[in-house]
């Protein structure tokens, strides 16, 4: 991708939405907690894929739009607090479920993705790059590459599937609902922009 379709050198630091947000401390601590909120909420969206160990689940959307939206280290911080009440029993992750198990399973991967993913779409937002469309697409294709560069290998370790089948059955399946995302988000945020400005 070139620097025209992901802006990665601004003349001066640029703000994600959160920042336009009066407050500082206050403000961040709760944009965190909703923004967890909201990935659990998403994990209810649970779309089971016959003959596969993982679903098709609304987190991915909110996970990289409230990165852009928190920019990198909020969206790293709100998926922190999310996969720690999941751990310590909170019913938030897909179907409800809780526990270190889940994490410890064959969806795992993806939770500790989250983490990469908040980093990397948020850096690339406070870059600039969730103000257009194109740069939007490409910021949520490289947020959920880093989603699959965890869950993929750690789907194949924790069920022993060959690396290419864990591949194709928790990634390459998913991928026109990951465009569906990414779409929806390029049509959202350079608009939240845009009645910003």
């Amino acid at each position: 991708m070139t620097a025209a379709v992901l802006p990665l050198s601004p003349a001066r630091p640029r703000r994600v939405l959160a920042d336009l947000l009066p407050g500082a401390l206050a403000r961040d601590a709760v944009l965190v907690v909703a923004v967890a909120a909201l990935t659990a909420l998403a994990a209810q969206v649970v779309v089971p894929v016959p003959g596969l160990p993982v679903p098709l689940t609304g987190q991915t959307f909110a996970v990289l739009l409230g990165a852009a939206v928190l920019g990198p280290w909020r969206g790293a911080a709100a998926q922190a607090v999310y996969l720690t009440a999941g751990v310590a029993g909170l019913p938030v992750f897909a179907g409800a479920t809780a526990g270190w198990e889940s994490v410890a399973g064959a969806s795992g991967g993806y939770l500790v993705g989250f983490l990469l993913a908040g980093v990397v779409v948020g850096a690339l937002a406070r870059r600039g790059a969730d103000r257009r469309v194109l740069s939007t697409v490409g910021t949520y294709a490289l947020g959920t590459l880093a989603v699959y560069a965890v869950g993929v290998p750690w789907l194949a370790v924790s069920t022993g599937m060959p690396v290419g089948a864990a591949l194709l059955s928790g990634a390459v399946v998913f991928l026109p609902g990951d465009a569906l995302k990414a779409a929806l988000a390029a049509a959202l945020l350079p608009t939240a922009w845009r009645f910003v400005r």
